[in-house]
């Protein structure tokens, strides 16, 4: 099982690292094969490996309240 998510969303230049098991986000640098991919995100690219669920939502607030924005 996963113990920690790379995230990247449309409008945001970066990526994060979250660690599930420390409950912490970090900005990520990516390097390797991940900078490669995070340049093909910058285009417009998706790529996902792993996750079974992803949301992107406008706030904590709309996911803690159980909503999925539309």
């Amino acid at each position: 099982m996963a113990k920690a998510v790379i995230i990247g969303i449309p409008g945001e230049a970066g990526l994060w690292l979250a660690d599930l098991d420390a409950g912490t986000v970090k900005p990520l640098n990516p390097t390797g094969e991940l900078a490669t991919v995070n340049g093909l995100r910058k285009a417009g690219g998706t790529f996902v490996k792993g996750v079974d669920l992803a949301v992107a939502v406008s706030s904590a607030q709309v996911a803690l309240s159980g909503h999925v924005d539309g």
